[in-house]
């Protein structure tokens, strides 16, 4: 009989000194499922996917994965998990094909068997026509086509997607979401994605859970979590965004209002007649407000909800190898 569930923690939590990187943590990942992991620089996923992949270890609590407890089975979870991480990692000197010999070797992929599942990453990340060129050759987007198929090579029940598009330029971004959802689609694999690209997550993700301060705030699947959010989200460009917030919150005319130094953020019910109220109210405080915009919610939004800031790219979290070095290898 097939194991229902791919990961479960509980109550995982890592502290360095007086720091809570993981708060005690209780989740589960289904089997098969494509899970996004969302947060602002320092949230913690990082931690957390090093504690899964065993790179780290808990500071109490635990975790299985594939069934495996990361403490007591550590060789057996790295065994059946692949990751493809943030910083490339792919030796330039060698072809793609030898890239991938030398991964099937570290992982006792030999003989016929190695070249048959060889070939069978190639084709699926469509790189079979390339394998015998050069690293150095190829682009940004066929580098991490080619770190995909490493990190299937050799069959993983659990992958792991570090900031798998980070970098890239728009249209090799959507290519690559492109090979994940076949991936998805095609193989029974779990897939734990960390992004900071609210559509990536949106496209990509069954399920998605916003990470702050090491601990859950909310999980859903991204539909469920945009409808709850009740309402349009209204833009406003203003140079007084602090004094027309305090002003709209005293006559309660909003759901949930962020501000920043040069707008105001929203989300109502009926945007399209609330906006003449809302600017005639401004010009009777004397606010200018140099544009007005609406849209429906969506990610971005519900991430603001939930953890009161915007995440950008510069606040992408470090990768597993930054993480590494930054703790000195401890």
């Amino acid at each position: 009989m097939e194991q229902k569930t791919a990961i479960e923690t509980r109550d995982l939590t890592k502290k360095y000194g007086e720091l809570t990187a993981v708060d005690k943590l209780n989740l589960t990942i289904d089997h098969g499922e494509v899970f996004g992991l969302l947060g602002p620089n320092g949230a913690g996923k990082t931690t957390i996917i090093s504690m899964l992949c065993t790179i780290v270890s808990p500071s109490s609590g635990t975790a299985r994965v594939n069934g495996f407890d990361i403490l007591k089975q550590s060789s057996k979870v790295r065994r059946s998990i692949g990751i493809v991480f943030q910083d490339p990692s792919i030796d330039d000197r060698l072809t793609g094909r030898e890239n991938l010999q030398l991964h099937a070797c570290l992982y006792d992929v030999t003989g016929d068997l190695a070249r048959k599942r060889i070939t069978e990453v190639l084709n699926l990340v469509g790189l079979e026509d390339r394998a015998d060129f050069a690293m150095k050759t190829y682009s940004g987007g066929m580098r991490r086509r080619l770190e995909l198929a490493r990190g299937l090579l050799h069959q993983p029940k659990v992958l792991f997607l570090d900031e798998p598009t980070l970098g890239l330029d728009p249209q090799t971004r959507e290519h690559l979401w492109e090979y994940i959802e076949n991936l998805a689609r095609t193989t029974e694999i779990t897939i734990i994605l960390t992004t900071h690209y609210m559509e990536e997550a949106d496209q990509l993700c069954q399920r998605v859970a916003i990470i702050d301060y090491g601990k859950i705030k909310v999980i859903d699947t991204p539909a469920n979590l945009k409808t709850a959010l009740k309402g349009d989200v209204i833009t406003i460009t203003t140079n007084q965004p602090k004094k027309l917030a305090t002003k709209l919150t005293e006559l309660r005319l909003t759901h949930q209002i962020d501000s920043s130094k040069d707008s105001l953020r929203l989300t109502v019910p009926n945007a399209e007649k609330l906006i003449p109220r809302i600017i005639k109210i401004a010009t009777e405080i004397g606010v200018e407000a140099s544009s007005v915009s609406i849209h429906h919610p969506t990610l971005n939004d519900v991430f603001l909800y939930y953890t009161g800031r915007d995440i950008r790219e510069e606040e992408a979290e470090p990768s597993f190898r930054t993480f590494m070095r930054r703790r000195g290898g401890r």
